[in-house]
């Protein structure tokens, strides 16, 4: 399986955010999607979800026998920054709730307590509401609605910044463990995380997607690539 983006296009106004992106994703992997602050990585995933109308182009799935299909919305998981919970409910409500609107199309759906199992969510805080819960505890809700809604395309903009090091580990592995099957793409601006994280690095500079070839780790010649196209983005 592929997810295709052919000639994608949005500006604001006078300023062309993205200005031509033609890219293809592969399945069983993650791909980190690097820019600066700014850079449009946030827009580019408001395009793909739907949120935000593309001015131009186009995007799609292609099966593995070659066949185009248009992507809906099932197709589509979008792990936001700032998780965006309903505060109201407690752990388990918001978990039952999610199943049972989407109890039709779940995979192979386990109980309430197993995912939070999975998730290493501890028993103590599954019956508190979520507005008590931790900023890093809140996207690994964030991030286990998907894990059960099982997107074919997991869209994560910037979701381990403002984790503590424990946590934001604990996601990095789960992500690797989940990446079969599916696309994976990952936004940030932060190089490293990129490297540790990521199958394939994609620059997002001057609203144009570039592939970076991840050959000689090693030697910082490819972290200067990188540095080079973001500084002359920065110049433009």
């Amino acid at each position: 399986m592929k997810f295709v983006i052919e000639h994608l296009a949005k500006s604001f106004e006078k300023k062309q955010v993205l200005k031509d992106i033609t890219f293809s994703f592969e399945a069983g992997k993650i791909y980190g999607l690097l820019g600066r602050n700014g850079a449009g990585k946030t827009t580019l995933f408001n395009c793909l979800n739907r949120d935000l109308k593309a001015d131009g182009g186009n995007f799609y799935i292609e099966e593995s026998n070659g066949a185009r299909r248009a992507v809906v919305a099932e197709d589509i998981g979008y792990v936001l920054s700032t998780p965006t919970v309903p505060e109201f409910l407690t752990g388990r409500e918001f978990l039952k709730f999610f199943m049972d609107i989407n109890e039709k199309s779940l995979k192979n759906p386990r109980s309430i307590d197993e995912y939070f199992d999975f998730m290493s969510i501890a028993p103590e805080d599954r019956d508190k509401l979520l507005k008590d819960y931790s900023h890093g505890m809140k996207n690994k809700m964030q991030m286990l609605i998907n894990i059960i809604a099982q997107p074919n395309v997991l869209l994560l903009d910037e979701p381990l910044t403002s984790l503590d090091v424990v946590v934001a580990e604990e996601m990095k592995q789960l992500l690797r463990s989940l990446k079969q099957g599916r696309i994976t793409i990952f936004s940030t601006h932060i190089m490293d995380l990129a490297l540790d994280l990521c199958d394939e690095i994609v620059l997002l500079s001057q609203g144009e997607l570039e592939v970076v070839e991840k050959t000689n780790l090693d030697s910082g010649e490819f972290k200067e690539k990188i540095l080079a196209a973001l500084r002359e983005e920065e110049n433009a």
